[in-house]
């Protein structure tokens, strides 16, 4: 892959849009990392969108707390919280000042810098298991809570425009691991993408 170019970066404009819009336009872009002077990137190939209102799974469904606060600022950062008290979940925060939002990177498809991310990832059997999960990818990128508040606009975490992905090639479905509004179709992924999560083909899916 040729190297990624400043230019190339998505301006904090393409994350004021809606959260849905957000997410659907993710997929294809590169996810670029230079954390610990490691340069490391994928491909991103599923996301989560996580709604403002009408969203019981969302963070912000009860208002704003000390963690959830950021969702409510400006577009275009990073929201990295923890789950399991082990795992770090890397979101983009979404919608203009004022309205909560954000969209969850649940996969990648590695590009640059796989040695290092297979280092980080104590040796995964193979390449598809470096960055299949939420966790696996913040991992293999370095990400930690320290990123939180992360201008992605910028360095050391930011999204490139990547390859365009045609509407016929991208799939909706539920999101997974949730147990309130199930009957959302608000998980997108690229489709036979190799480098989704396992869980990406069910019967609930449906073409974008």
């Amino acid at each position: 892959m040729s190297k990624l170019s400043d230019n190339q970066v998505l301006p904090r404009e393409f994350y004021r849009q809606s959260t849905v819009v957000v997410a659907r336009g993710l997929l294809g872009c590169i996810l670029a990392s230079s954390i610990n002077h490691s340069s490391t990137s994928g491909r991103i190939v599923e996301v989560e969108a996580y709604l403002g209102s009408g969203d019981a799974a969302a963070h912000s469904a009860n208002g704003p707390t000390p963690r959830t606060r950021i969702q409510w600022g400006p577009p275009g950062h990073a929201y990295v919280y923890l789950i399991y008290g082990m795992y770090c979940c890397l979101n983009f925060i979404t919608e203009p000042e004022g309205t909560p939002g954000c969209v969850l990177i649940r996969a990648i498809e590695p590009v640059s810098g796989i040695d290092c991310m297979i280092a980080r990832r104590n040796s995964p059997q193979n390449t598809r298991d470096i960055g299949n999960g939420p966790g696996k990818l913040t991992q293999a990128l370095a990400v930690t809570r320290r990123q939180n508040g992360t201008d992605l606009t910028t360095n050391p975490l930011c999204v490139h425009r990547g390859t365009q992905v045609d509407d016929s090639q991208v799939v909706m479905s539920p999101r997974i691991g949730i147990v309130q509004s199930t009957d959302l179709l608000l998980r997108f992924f690229i489709r036979d993408n190799e480098f989704v999560t396992k869980h990406s083909l069910n019967q609930s899916a449906k073409p974008f």
